[in-house]
């Protein structure tokens, strides 16, 4: 069956769960028109029944499609109809007003026992500091598996001190993945005019240190091409490594691997264990005679390939009976041709998810091969088209979509790839047909470009509108798009439910954003605009409101009040935007505002957040100068903020006659978090010492964090006793002379201080003069601590410390 049939087939299931509301027939029959809400009813009953039947015609036939147009199309005018409907209620309600795991692996522990030797040999076999080892085999016999294993060894992670992992697949573009190991290595999102410049940076951040760079599913066979990616390398420690995976034998002895491990399929044994530990959760089918008696036939089935396996054992284990499992055994897909390219097995798997999970994974098919998503983008755009919606459910949509992507994942329809970054992005497993628009190349002239624009005006229907630049575009290179463009193309989008015109070289919103009556998801981030128009208060329906790196934002329109569904407003890196209107308090259905600005009269005030209830994710409080009195601090009730985990605090910068640090330790002290906090960073604070909540050991989760330009402070809190913390960063603290046994708590030598400890940065301490932990058994400081560095601390010409035996590496 086609994306587009099974994406109808569950998107009419949703069309009649919103038939069925009280709300809607509420609605309905006040406007008159309930009589019209049964007909469509009829209407979709009789659409579902012949997509049912298309969907069996079209696993030999094709000949449908056309056929079918039609019918879909009617059933998005129905859904039109139902969004009108709502969109005035909401109009008239404010005219009243005012007037949302890694599984077990098993049966490739003897190939990751093979392979650590390799990686572990910090001698170099070469006259290169850089060595390259290979697994090469089949897709979906467990290669990226294998590299997961590695790299989430203890050995392996103990012996590399930057680790990265870059996807390549068919696209060789150096360019690209050389910024991808640079984010990896470095974090943040910088920006280079040319190559060379970029690899100049990334040699900087390998020289000297020992690294392991995984190249995932490379494909490429040009020597020239890879030399010049590798350029950077040698740089590194003796010892560093690069992982490679690819399908090509050729691909591993181009790159000069010194060893290139061929992986085989499973052995019979092995096979069976993995497909009955994901089908019954255990190591074999001892307790299971049914599927005892098939094991062999489905392992042959599935090619004795990992990734079949999985999935048609998950899918095995949802079923309750043995009715259930003959079907699936004797389904006519594992006797059909194959052509497509997709294992029986995924087919299987596909056509057991319910409608909904159908829905969210066509939806992600839409999208071009290795695209990347952030969790929280991909969530955000299902909500926007509807596919969240579950009158019965009673949790929020953003919850129920990150159930469903844990249920997609778990069933192997999209995979983790990068595990250890903070988000989690996510790539397909195959490529099939798509519709977007990117404009790639950088000399193509304006007319061009609107040309290509243009193409959509015949489009009207069109609810979905993702413009993509090219993939090695900069910030300052980024795609054009006329202001002609959007004036003639936005009035005629009148059903648009996503627009994202992100990294594109916009200053202006026209006015005719307002007539988009049923946009949920607007999305201008990393573009030039420095405001936008006050006709986005009529987009009531908006749910996600995205400018995170607009550079030159510095307003927001009154009218966003108006925004009454909007739950998401993200202006991260919005450094010009440095006031926040006094009436966003009243968006009390928020859960991402990453930022807040405390300001004056009618402007946003600290106690404002105590309204914003169900915040979450990041915030950072800017302008906490501005705060006159701790009661009014202690009103935002940050303690019941559950859903924190990444929180800034910053005051100003400039430390002049007008700052009072006995008010702003009160402040801070009032400003107290939920002890579940994961980062905190404290900037620009002009008190003298630090509240005892900071270095509770109540704040179990804790693992970063950060006190900068403090600089009036003359000791560090104590934390010693924070259980999980990894990252301390310190930097500008002035008044700091001494650091002894008072930093790792008053039992110190009673118990372990900073036992999670891994990496200790201090920089710009221009007052430090003495350091010391003597008085401490070793083994009770830092007993995990493998990073030291102490930068631009003139005066620092005591350090008094035991050995460290974890420590490798000081700067």
């Amino acid at each position: 069956m086609a994306v587009a049939e099974l994406f109808m087939g569950a998107f009419i299931t949703v069309l009649f769960e919103k038939l069925a509301s009280g709300d809607l027939i509420r609605l309905a029959r006040s406007a008159g028109i309930y009589s019209e809400l049964n007909k469509w009813r009829n209407t979709l009953i009789q659409i579902q029944a012949v997509l049912a039947d298309a969907g069996q015609k079209h696993i030999r036939d094709k000949s449908v499609q056309l056929w079918l147009n039609k019918l879909q199309h009617l059933a998005y005018e129905i859904d039109d109809v139902l969004d009108d409907l709502a969109t005035k209620a909401i109009r008239s309600q404010l005219s009243k007003e005012s007037s949302a795991t890694t599984s077990k692996r098993t049966s490739r522990e003897g190939d990751k026992e093979s392979l650590l030797g390799k990686l572990l040999d910090n001698e170099s076999s070469s006259s290169k500091n850089v060595n390259v080892v290979s697994i090469v085999g089949l897709g979906g016999i467990g290669k990226t598996t294998l590299a997961q294993l590695l790299c989430n060894d203890k050995k392996v992670k103990d012996n590399f001190e930057l680790m990265a992992w870059v996807c390549i697949s068919d696209d060789f573009d150096i360019f690209n993945i050389s910024k991808g190991i640079l984010q990896a290595v470095a974090g943040g999102n910088q920006d280079f005019a040319n190559l060379n410049l970029l690899q100049v940076a990334l040699a900087e951040n390998l020289s000297r240190k020992r690294f392991l760079l995984v190249l995932d599913d490379v494909w490429n066979e040009n020597y020239h091409e890879w030399e010049l990616l590798q350029r950077p390398f040698n740089v590194g420690a003796p010892g560093s490594k690069i992982l490679v995976t690819t399908r090509k034998t050729m691909v591993a002895s181009m790159m000069d691997s010194i060893q290139t491990y061929p992986l085989q399929l499973l052995s019979n044994e092995d096979a069976l264990s993995l497909f009955a530990q994901h089908a019954s959760g255990k190591q074999n089918f001892d307790v299971n005679g049914i599927l005892k008696s098939h094991g062999d036939d489905i392992v042959k089935k599935c090619g004795r390939l990992p990734l079949a396996l999985r999935i048609l054992g998950r899918l095995f284990r949802d079923k309750s009976n043995d009715d259930e499992w003959e079907a699936l055994l004797n389904s006519e897909i594992w006797h059909l041709d194959n052509g497509s390219e997709i294992l029986p097995a995924l087919k299987l798997s596909y056509y057991d998810l319910s409608p909904h999970l159908k829905q969210l994974f066509a939806y992600c098919c839409l999208f071009p091969k290795d695209y990347m998503f952030e969790k929280d983008e991909l969530i955000l755009l299902w909500m926007a088209e509807g596919l969240l919606y579950r009158p019965n459910v009673k949790k929020s949509m953003e919850s129920f979509g990150w159930d469903c992507f844990k249920e997609l994942v778990s069933s192997s329809f999209l995979c983790c790839m990068i595990r250890w970054m903070l988000t989690i992005r996510l790539k397909l497993w195959r490529n099939p047909t798509t519709f977007h628009l990117s404009v790639k190349n950088m000399k193509c002239t304006k007319y061009e470009v609107y040309k290509k624009f243009r193409a959509l005006e015949r489009a009207r229907c069109m609810r979905t509108f993702l413009a993509m630049p090219g993939t090695r575009l900069n910030a300052w290179q980024k795609s054009h798009l006329s202001h002609n463009v959007l004036i003639e193309l936005l009035p005629q989008m009148e059903f648009l439910r996503v627009l994202s015109l992100a990294n594109y070289s916009i200053k202006e919103v026209p006015d005719s954003i307002g007539s988009l009556k049923h946009l949920r998801y607007l999305n201008f981030s990393n573009t030039y605009i420095k405001c936008l128009p006050e006709q986005v208060g009529e987009l009531f329906n908006l749910q996600s409101l995205l400018l995170s790196g607009c550079c030159k934002l510095c307003t927001l329109p009154n009218s966003i009040v108006k925004l009454i569904n909007l739950r998401h407003l993200d202006i991260s890196d919005t450094p010009k935007l440095n006031k926040l209107l006094l009436q966003i308090s009243g968006l009390t259905g928020l859960q991402t505002l990453p930022k807040v600005i405390i300001g004056g009269a009618n402007e946003f005030k600290i106690s404002d957040l105590k309204g914003l209830k169900h915040l979450q994710g990041q915030l950072s409080i800017e302008g906490l100068h501005k705060v006159e009195d701790a009661l009014h601090a202690k009103e935002a009730n940050l303690q019941q903020k559950k859903s924190i985990f990444d929180l800034q605090m910053k005051w100003s910068m400039d430390f002049d006659g007008s700052r009072n640090g006995i008010t702003e330790y009160e402040v801070l002290e009032a400003l107290r978090p939920f002890v579940k906090l994961k980062s905190l960073k404290i900037v620009y604070y002009g008190g003298t010492k630090f509240p005892s909540w900071v270095g509770d050991p109540l704040f179990f989760c804790l693992t970063e964090l950060t006190l900068r330009d403090c600089r009036s402070c003359t000791c560090l809190p104590t934390l010693g006793h924070l259980p999980s913390l990894q990252k301390f960063f310190v930097e500008g603290i002035y008044g700091l002379k001494s650091l002894g046994l008072e930093f790792l708590g008053p039992s110190s030598c009673h118990g372990v201080a900073f036992r999670s400890l891994k990496v200790l940065e201090f920089k710009d301490m221009k007052g430090w003069e003495e350091w010391s932990t003597i008085g401490c058994e070793k083994s009770r400081v830092f007993p995990r601590l493998r990073k030291i560095s102490i930068e631009k601390c003139p005066k620092l010409d005591v350090v008094a410390m035991e050995l460290i035996p974890s420590l490798r590496f000081y700067m």
